[in-house]
């Protein structure tokens, strides 16, 4: 009995009922020619599967869709396989750990990876919470490898196939060196997995991600071209007279400017901002003589504004690169407004959650509405006008320029600039 199972080729849900058919002695072949986003698309295939999702297995006793359940079936085919342990109790472990690896795994690098990979809407605080969970499933998980091998048993189940095709994406994808570090026996038991002869027919040569994917947009679905559309007959034309001149209004109209951003219609300020990032970015020795002086004498109340920010979801920021990387990228993303603001964040903490705090200084007395509608990580932060005339809030304006540390009595985890 040949059994086809339509999938594409790197797809890691499939690699569930390969490498559990390669343990079992079960014959399962790729579908020939699968293109996914055309061959799930096709009307044979939604028969197999209403909702067009992979991997659809193709038995002779009808299709089975949703990867564990295809595993599970081709794990079955064989009497009194190992794959599903010896007892009873064997047995529960066994679906145990599938759940797991599903629930607690699987859905959160999923969580993770795939609005970075533009399939879904990235919004950070989502991020944290995933990882955070991640983190916690992950901790829990290397407890139980301290004194185990494998998840249940002396030998391969269907259990180690199952968590080993789903931490395959996060390995290959997003979780970096430096991540799975903190969890070592999940590590090796990762990497004894994958190079089993059966897992390595599948999986091939297996290796780590260096760096966490940037942000993509979210991936639109294709619109039909215009061309597609019936063009309307032509209608007889009327003879025009050749001395009759093209009228003005009818001409192709020139360009227009593009418009001016509101700030550069602002009054003139005596703050000249190229000059205090040139000043800021020169200054190695005295910063506090030279710097934040010459800050202070250049800076005009009525040309600019200070703005202190403070992130809504520190409780979030348990893990350290993450943080790192969320700020980095809110800096990316505002450098719509490079020509009119300045700004300073930090990263505050030795330990997690760390609490992320930032100073700005925008053209005009508010920040600037384009920057609102545009920059969504704004909203992810309360926003307060500082009061200069406060000699406390000065100082602390004058203490996150320089990076002083300790910073509001507790070192600084990092510090960046937007100039």
């Amino acid at each position: 009995m040949v059994l086809i199972l339509h999938a594409g080729k790197t797809n890691k849900n499939a690699f569930k009922a390969l490498i559990a058919a390669e343990y079992s002695g079960v014959d399962v072949k790729p579908a020939e020619n699968f293109e996914i986003g055309v061959s799930n698309k096709a009307p044979e295939f939604l028969k197999m599967n209403p909702i067009g999702k992979v991997p659809v297995l193709e038995t002779p006793e009808g299709p089975i869709f949703e990867s564990n359940a295809i595993a599970r079936y081709v794990t079955r085919l064989k009497a009194d396989n190992s794959l599903y342990g010896c007892t009873l109790i064997d047995y529960a472990h066994i679906e145990q750990w599938i759940d797991f690896a599903s629930m607690e795994i699987d859905s959160n690098i999923s969580k993770w990876v795939y609005p970075r990979m533009g399939f879904g809407v990235f919004l950070p605080p989502a991020e944290e919470a995933a990882i955070a969970a991640l983190k916690r499933a992950l901790n829990a998980l290397n407890s139980h490898l301290v004194c185990n091998t494998y998840l249940v048993g002396h030998s391969v189940t269907l259990a180690d196939i199952v968590l080993t095709c789903n931490l395959y994406l996060g390995f290959s994808q997003i979780m970096t060196k430096s991540f799975t570090s903190e969890f070592p026996h999940v590590e090796r038991y990762f990497w004894t997995m994958v190079n089993q002869p059966n897992f390595k027919k599948i999986l091939g040569e297996v290796k780590q991600t260096e760096s966490v994917p940037p942000v993509q947009s979210a991936k639109k679905p294709a619109q039909p071209k215009e061309s597609a559309k019936p063009k309307p007959k032509e209608e007889p034309k009327k003879e025009a007279k050749k001395e009759t001149p093209k009228p003005a209004e009818e001409e192709e109209e020139a360009p227009k400017p593009k418009p001016k951003n509101p700030l550069d219609l602002l009054p003139p300020s005596k703050m000249v901002l190229d000059d205090w990032k040139r000043l800021y970015s020169n200054t190695k020795t005295n910063f506090r003589e030279v710097a934040i002086k010459g800050f202070w004498d250049m800076y005009d109340p009525e040309g600019y504004s200070l703005w202190f920010c403070d992130y809504k979801y520190n409780d979030e920021n348990t893990v350290s690169f993450v943080t790192l990387n969320k700020v980095s990228g809110f800096l990316q993303r505002m450098d719509l407004a490079r020509k009119y603001a300045f700004g300073k964040m930090l990263v505050i903490g030795s330990e997690p959650p760390f609490k992320v705090k930032g100073l700005w200084l925008f053209r005009g007395q508010e920040i600037p509405q384009f920057v609102l509608d545009e920059c969504y990580d704004m909203e992810l932060y309360d926003w307060k006008n500082v009061d200069i005339a406060d000699e406390a809030q000065k100082e602390r304006v004058s203490q996150m320029v320089e990076d002083h540390e300790p910073f509001e009595g507790e070192s600084l985890l990092d510090a960046k600039c937007f100039k």
